[in-house]
C-alpha cells in the first residue's frame, strides 16, 4: 500500500514537471538520459534562482565489463549505475535512471525541510548520540550546530541540504573542523562562512595540500585512505545512494598523490605509483 502511494506521488510529480510524458512509461523508456535532461531543464526554467550547473556524465576507463558511469546533477548531487552493465551506454542509462528516481523523490513534500522535519531529525540525532534535547538551542554543541543548520535551510529539499552538508562532511573528514575548534571561531561563524563556500577546484586543492602534509607525517596514509574511499564509493554506488561525498574523497586523495609524485617522477612512473597505491583495493 505504501509503495502504491509513493508511485502515485512520483507519477504526479512527472505529470507536473513533464506534462507531455506518460507517467506510467517514464521508467520503462530506454531514453531515460533525455528524460533526466528534460526534467532538470524544466526545473531550472521554473526556479526562482535557476542553477547554472549542467548534467555531467563520467565513465570510468575500463577494458571490459562491468562498466561504471556517474552522473552529476546541477547543484552537485552525484549518482552511479548500480547494476552490472555490459556496455558504457547501458551503464550511462542505468546511472541516469537512478538519478531520475532520486530527483523525483526529492520533489515529494516529505523531502522538504519543515519545522516538523527539523523536530524529528533533532530528536533522532539526540537519541543516536545519547545527547540532551536542551543542546538543540545551544549552537556551541554538535546537536545545536545541526539544529542551526537545519533551521538555516528550512524550505530546501534534502538534495539541496545534502549538497551543503558535503562541504562540512569533507571538512570533518579532512580534520579542518577539528583544527577550527582550537581557534576562537564559534560554530555559528564556521557554519555561516562555509555555507557560502562552493566546493570548487580551489577548495579541493587546499584539502589535497592538507593530505600531503599528513603524508609527510605518516607515509602511506594517502594510499590507505584512497583504498577505503574507493571501497566506500563502490558500495554506495551499488546501493543506488547519493555518492558525491565518497567521490570527492577519491578526487581529493588522487589529486594529493598526483602532486606528491609529479615533481619527482615521470608520467609513466606516476601511473605505476597509482597502480601500486590502488593495488590493495583491487
Amino acid at each position: 500500500m505504501e509503495m502504491d502511494r509513493t508511485l502515485e506521488s512520483l507519477q504526479l510529480v512527472i505529470a507536473r514537471v513533464l506534462p507531455h510524458r506518460d507517467p506510467t512509461l517514464v521508467f520503462k523508456d530506454l531514453n531515460v538520459v533525455a528524460i533526466l535532461q528534460e526534467f532538470w531543464e524544466s526545473k531550472q526554467k521554473s526556479a526562482v534562482l535557476p542553477s547554472e550547473g549542467i548534467i555531467v556524465y563520467e565513465s570510468l576507463s575500463s577494458l571490459g565489463p562491468p562498466f561504471v558511469s556517474y552522473v552529476t546533477l546541477p547543484g552537485g548531487s552525484c549518482f552511479g549505475n548500480f547494476q552490472s552493465c555490459l556496455s558504457r551506454a547501458e551503464a550511462r542509462r542505468d546511472a541516469a535512471k537512478v538519478a531520475l528516481i532520486n530527483s523525483l523523490f526529492n520533489e515529494l513534500p516529505c523531502r522538504r525541510i519543515t519545522k516538523e522535519f527539523i523536530m524529528e531529525s533533532v530528536q533522532e540525532a539526540v537519541s543516536s548520540t545519547s545527547g540532551n534535547l536542551k543542546d538543540a538551542d545551544d549552537p556551541s554543541t554538535s546537536i545545536g550546530a545541526y539544529h542551526y543548520m537545519l533551521e538555516s535551510n528550512i524550505g530546501k529539499t534534502m538534495l539541496e541540504f545534502q549538497e551543503l552538508m558535503i562541504v562540512f562532511q569533507l571538512l570533518h573528514w579532512n580534520g579542518s573542523l577539528k583544527a577550527l575548534r582550537k581557534t576562537k571561531c564559534s560554530r555559528q561563524e564556521v557554519i555561516s562562512y562555509y555555507s557560502q563556500c562552493s566546493l570548487d577546484e580551489k577548495m579541493r586543492s587546499h584539502m589535497a595540500l592538507d593530505w600531503i602534509t599528513k603524508e609527510k607525517e605518516s607515509p602511506g596514509i594517502i594510499s590507505q585512505e584512497l583504498q577505503v574511499a574507493l571501497r566506500e564509493l563502490e558500495d554506495v554506488r551499488k546501493a543506488g545512494h547519493e555518492l558525491r561525498f565518497y567521490k570527492e574523497k577519491k578526487e581529493i586523495l588522487s589529486l594529493a598523490l598526483s602532486q606528491i609524485y609529479s615533481d619527482q617522477v615521470t608520467t609513466s612512473s606516476w601511473e605505476n605509483q597509482m597502480s601500486l597505491a590502488l593495488h590493495g583495493y583491487r
